[in-house]
């Protein structure tokens, strides 16, 4: 099989390509990534060299490179390329436009007609907005309340069409958090764990109570997986993780894990927009086959304990040489 991975340098699109390495044989896989700073090739450095694995520095925003790259011909095409930061969305959506629906586009458009037998959006929770009670399911209204999660809606809804009106065998998978190595220290997790390590103060939102449902990345990547091979074309796949946790539990069990001081936690104002509560229902991929494989507080003390081991990873990134 030969697969495209767009945003194969960031958290879970490098954690997938290692996945599928590590789990098949045989198969061929291209990275196109416009290499932003979340998009680390330190992430596959393991990687770099095997066979059947090609980078390709680009932008899928760019037709003729688009359209360059897929000329080799591919069986699936999976899109994890996106700007990801709420609140990078928030000072500077644009990008998150550029590259969430218009980079979508690029690449529904020149995948139309090249006989790729699956292409998959790979989306988010945060487009169904916030939810008091319950859980979302695959037919939950749209809702999102930032600009980033109204740039992967915007995509995510490209991707409908582009199945409704040419016939594409596109599937929308929506995860969960995501948690795990190599996770560009600035999302909750690994902030808070670098943070931590430094003795530096951990920036709490708000009374710390909203609440998130974790997923293990490794877990989300064979998901994303099954999804791949016995998913229907047409239909949204939700993936969770079935661990709800407020900010405040998962602040304090990382302190825990540490060994450090509460005194690090520092309340700060709420973000604009923040979302309450996000919680899925996944029977829809558990009817596939699949479900959660690892323990939460297992894999939490396990990250915690890789952004220990890995400060060579994660310092560059935090403290980035003075020019």
């Amino acid at each position: 099989m030969r697969i495209l991975v767009t945003g194969g340098y960031g958290f879970i699109g490098s954690n997938f390509i290692r996945y599928m390495f590590q789990t098949y044989s045989g198969i061929e896989i291209t990275n196109l990534d416009k290499l932003t700073y979340a998009g680390n090739p330190e992430n596959l450095r393991d990687i770099e060299g095997k066979y059947g694995y090609t980078f390709v520095h680009g932008d899928i925003r760019d037709k003729e490179l688009v359209v360059s790259v897929l000329g080799e011909g591919f069986d699936v095409v999976l899109n994890f390329a996106a700007e990801s930061h709420v609140d990078r969305s928030i000072t500077g959506p644009m990008e998150f436009i550029q590259t969430d629906v218009l980079g979508t586009f690029t690449l529904l458009e020149e995948c139309r007609g090249r006989g790729i037998s699956r292409y998959i959006q790979i989306s988010t929770d945060e487009v169904y907005g916030s939810i008091e009670d319950g859980s979302f399911t695959e037919e939950s209204p749209i809702a999102p309340n930032s600009p980033y999660a109204a740039s992967k809606a915007g995509g995510d809804l490209l991707v409908r069409a582009y199945y409704q009106t040419y016939g594409m065998p596109v599937i929308v998978t929506r995860s969960s958090n995501n948690f795990g190595p190599y996770q560009y220290p600035e999302k909750l997790i690994p902030l808070f764990i670098t943070n931590a390590v430094e003795d530096i103060a951990l920036p709490l939102y708000g009374d710390g109570l909203n609440v998130r449902d974790w997923l293990f990345v490794t877990d989300n990547c064979r998901a994303i997986d099954l999804v791949l091979r016995k998913g229907e074309a047409g239909e949204v796949y939700n993936i969770g993780g079935g661990q709800e946790r407020t900010n405040i539990e998962i602040t304090r069990a990382i302190l825990s894990i540490l060994g450090k001081p509460e005194s690090l936690i520092e309340y700060v104002d709420d973000r604009p927009g923040h979302d309450r509560r996000y919680s899925l229902e996944f029977d829809k991929t558990r009817a596939l086959g699949f479900e959660p494989r690892t323990d939460f507080e297992v894999m939490m003390e396990e990250t915690v304990r890789w952004f220990v081991d890995n400060p060579s990873w994660w310092e560059p990134l935090k403290h980035p040489p003075t020019p």
